[in-house]
């Protein structure tokens, strides 16, 4: 029993790592190589990892959910990925900023499974989604407060493109939920991302990654952070995340969701970048939102 916890625990604390760390080394990274490439190289490494275990599960997929499961790849891995290259390519958005607003995505599978799936929510759910949002506007409004600035587009499209991601992540879950739930998790991990080897390989070409300067000391830096990102952080830690899910249950592989953030913020913190007390009081009020969502009645 001791070791179970021991296993559980080292799990957790394994996908915090990889994923909180993993806004850092896109904001690193998209600078270098600009965020379409970084993204398309990401879910490609992912997929080139993973398509040995696609091709030999592909076959106990019902042909009729195939479709299901590359758009299930689409929506949870390849756009958000982009999404966030590109958000984390801005000078607005920081790592932990990344993290911060990552944590939004329970709120926003909530919020999916009403409007699209007429799920009942208790109401200390709908409370949760409303302090949630009380926290990210609060987040987006403190730069134009703080610089006394106009609210442009220009400002307001890094959260955005979060945002959106973290909506797709809501539309993913969902999907997973009342469409496949009849495949076993670690077959639609496998297929749904080696599906995507023909996407970001046409990506890969159409961006030009392979005009870059490889021989370039900061490009390859680029491009082995890259790389990782899409083998560790997509790849393995979905594989940690089912077998978390399995060892321990839904509820506790959900605390992920309140560790990820606090990483990001902390390697922020070790890495010199400037973190406003206010963005720590807004990450609480988010996370607070989040405990209330996943609380059962």
């Amino acid at each position: 029993m001791k070791s179970d916890n021991v296993i559980k625990w080292a799990l957790f604390l394994a996908l915090c790592l990889i994923w909180g760390s993993s806004f850092k080394l896109m904001e690193e990274s998209a600078s270098i190589i600009n965020p379409q490439r970084l993204a398309a190289l990401r879910i490609f490494s992912a997929a080139a990892v993973f398509l040995p275990f696609a091709l030999f599960h592909i076959g106990s997929i019902p042909r009729e959910k195939l479709g299901l499961v590359a758009l299930n790849g689409i929506i949870g891995n390849l756009l958000p990925a982009f999404l966030f290259a590109y958000a984390l390519n801005d000078p607005a958005i920081t790592g932990p900023m990344g993290g911060i607003l990552n944590a939004l995505t329970p709120l926003s599978v909530v919020l999916i499974a009403i409007a699209f799936y007429k799920d009942r929510v208790a109401i200390h759910k709908l409370i949760g989604i409303g302090i949630g949002l009380i926290g990210l506007i609060l987040l987006t409004l403190l730069p134009v407060i703080r610089d006394h600035a106009e609210m442009t587009m220009a400002r307001l499209l890094p959260t955005l493109c979060i945002l959106s991601a973290t909506i797709l992540y809501g539309i993913n879950v969902n999907l997973v939920g009342h469409k496949l739930q009849g495949i076993e998790p670690i077959r639609l991990a496998t297929v749904s991302l080696g599906l995507m080897i023909i996407p970001t390989t046409a990506c890969l070409f159409y961006f030009d990654f392979f005009s870059l300067p490889f021989q370039d000391t900061d490009v390859q830096m680029a491009i082995w952070k890259g790389s990782g990102l899409g083998i560790a952080g997509s790849a393995i830690a979905t594989v940690i995340f089912y077998s978390l899910l399995q060892r321990a249950g839904g509820l506790f592989a959900s605390l992920v969701t309140y560790g990820i953030p606090v990483v990001a913020v902390i390697i922020g913190w070790l890495d010199h970048i400037t973190i406003d007390p206010i963005q720590i009081v807004c990450l609480g009020i988010i996370l607070s939102g989040v405990y209330l969502v996943n609380k059962k009645a």
